[in-house]
């Protein structure tokens, strides 16, 4: 299956991605979205990228970059707690180069990952998890076809605060 579409593409991980991988997991405005706590060592995504070729039926996970037309990578876009027995799978994104923002990539990273999962995964429904307070994603989830079917109360603390969560389905 062709991860490409007309203005990006998404693309497994490479070694040579360390530095890159080093600068987006360490920058703390991340933090929140992701459920990071820690900066990352290079020991440790070094260690990830090892085992980042193994199957996501093994693993449970599959992270991709999503690289624009110029092979310029400007973000990744992940499968996390794939479960294939219910037929489902979390998904996230984050464009991490902040001039690449608001130009349609995360829209078109999102379908090709659809189709992926639909397609070749023969998964059966889509998920995430997004605050209430992160209209962008929100939007950009539901004009993707992903509904709102619930809300967590409180679910993630940012710092003396506490954040409602939205979960969002996208159900074949």
């Amino acid at each position: 299956m062709n991860l490409k579409g007309k203005q990006i593409y998404l693309r497994s991980l490479e070694p040579t991605d360390i530095d890159t991988l080093y600068k987006w997991e360490n920058d703390s405005e991340n933090w929140l979205i992701s459920n990071t706590q820690t900066p990352f060592s290079k020991f440790v995504l070094e260690q990830y990228l090892a085992s980042s070729h193994e199957d996501i039926y093994t693993v449970k996970q599959l992270r991709l970059l999503i690289c624009n037309n110029d092979n310029q990578s400007i973000g990744t876009i992940d499968l996390f707690d794939f479960d294939p027995n219910n037929l489902r799978v979390g998904i996230g994104i984050l464009i991490a180069e902040k001039t690449e923002r608001k130009k349609a990539y995360a829209s078109e990273a999102i379908q090709l990952l659809i189709d992926y999962c639909f397609k070749v995964l023969n998964l059966k429904q889509l998920y995430c998890n997004i605050t209430t307070d992160n209209e962008n994603s929100i939007l950009l989830f539901q004009k993707n076809g992903f509904q709102i079917t619930g809300i967590k109360k409180q679910w993630i603390r940012d710092g003396k605060n506490f954040k409602d969560e939205l979960i969002l389905q996208l159900i074949k």
